[in-house]
């Protein structure tokens, strides 16, 4: 059997120049492929024009640009779109665009499943199988705009204009913002995250600029402190809770970085991002979280911070025993932190019709950790998750 061939989603500019060294050519080659790639929507080598003959063999000879294959495509009445994508060990995942006007953004997943274990999230009920490699995440913002723009009419390929444009959203062009808040706690696949945001950041490959990308994290404080030296991009936090007893239950991982250690960390993050706010997402559950105490709580916990505050209506899904509150009750809540002079936005539910909004994620997952199986001996419901294909 020949060796498998190198897919190059793999690899950010950095790692592709070290792979083009590998095969002694001049580090140039890199930016090169990365523009046929990413700006050009090339799918193979051969049309790489301004790359010799030979490299060009040899590339379709050891090298590939590989996508995930779409399993199932499904639009909602609000104009979401959800994608079920099999990756080549048969795992799925989903991956989401939600159009809103003049902005597209584009909802990414980081993990099969989630390592995680939030009471109210269906993707944490499936387990976990595996990290996604860079490829696979990377390949996701690739597939998606490949898919919108050839929807659109003005997919140019190999033999049209550039693809993406310089600057995301112009030109008519759909995704405008990226946020790793699909499948997964994208802190827990640190490596392979940070160098598909690099990707999606490099001039030569998206452009995206750092505000347009959010990573959105349940808190884990030693990764939040080394991405803001190396990486700092916008910044969500699940929060959910204004006190460690109940964010105990409800975000699990509280217990190992309480809240006081993660709002010193989301301080220290800011002054990185020269006082930028910082989102905080906070899922409405009836008679759980949503009184005024909880929110006169929030706001005496995020007084001092640039904060910004998403208020969610909870998503309902199956095997999960939580109600959303009541609209009266999310209007109260956010009015009391407004006041306290906090921005504070209350999220329109997207692509609900479709299990496409916020907690509902729920793609096919070999679960390592049989966390599924265990809710459902339980008497815990089952998990979201179809059977695997």
């Amino acid at each position: 059997m020949p060796p498998p061939r190198t897919n190059l989603l793999q690899l950010d500019r950095e790692a592709m120049a070290g792979y083009f060294a590998g095969l002694g050519e001049r580090p140039f080659r890199a930016v090169q492929v990365l523009q046929w790639i990413y700006q050009r929507g090339a799918t193979g080598f051969a049309g790489m024009t301004d790359l010799s003959k030979a490299l060009r063999v040899r590339l379709g000879e050891e090298a590939e640009i590989r996508l995930p294959d779409i399993v199932r495509r499904q639009d909602s009445a609000d104009g979401t779109r959800k994608w079920l994508l099999r990756l080549e060990d048969g795992n799925c995942v989903e991956t989401v665009f939600i159009p809103d006007g003049a902005r597209g953004t584009l909802c990414i997943s980081s993990q099969v499943g989630c390592g995680l274990n939030c009471t109210f999230c269906a993707t944490a009920r499936q387990g976990f199988s595996r990290n996604l490699g860079v490829d696979e995440i990377i390949g996701q913002v690739l597939l998606a705009w490949r898919e919108l723009d050839r929807a659109a009419g003005d997919y140019g390929g190999q033999a049209g204009g550039v693809f993406p444009p310089e600057e995301p959203g112009s030109g008519g062009r759909p995704i405008t913002n990226v946020v790793l808040m699909g499948m997964g706690e994208p802190l827990l696949n640190y490596d392979n995250v940070v160098s598909a945001m690099r990707l999606m950041l490099d001039d030569y490959s998206f452009g995206f600029s750092r505000r347009r990308v959010t990573l959105s994290t349940a808190g884990l404080v030693p990764a939040m402190d080394r991405l803001g030296r190396e990486c700092a991009v916008s910044l969500a936090v699940s929060l959910h809770a204004a006190n460690d007893a109940l964010r105990d239950r409800l975000v699990p991982l509280n217990r190992k970085y309480p809240i006081a250690d993660l709002l010193a960390a989301c301080r220290r993050y800011v002054e990185r991002r020269n006082r930028e706010r910082i989102t905080f997402e906070y899922v409405m559950l009836r008679g759980i979280n949503d009184t005024a105490a909880d929110a006169r709580a929030l706001a005496r916990l995020l007084g001092n911070l640039p904060a910004k505050v998403n208020l969610i209506p909870f998503n309902p899904s199956a095997g999960l025993d939580y109600r959303c509150s009541e609209q009266d009750a999310i209007d109260r809540f956010r009015d009391i932190l407004m006041k306290k002079r906090i921005m504070t936005v209350t999220r329109r539910t997207r692509g609900g019709d479709i299990d496409a909004a916020c907690g509902q994620l729920a793609g096919r997952v070999r679960d390592r950790t049989r966390r599924a199986e265990r809710l459902a001996r339980q008497g815990g419901g089952t998990s979201c998750a179809e059977p695997l294909l």
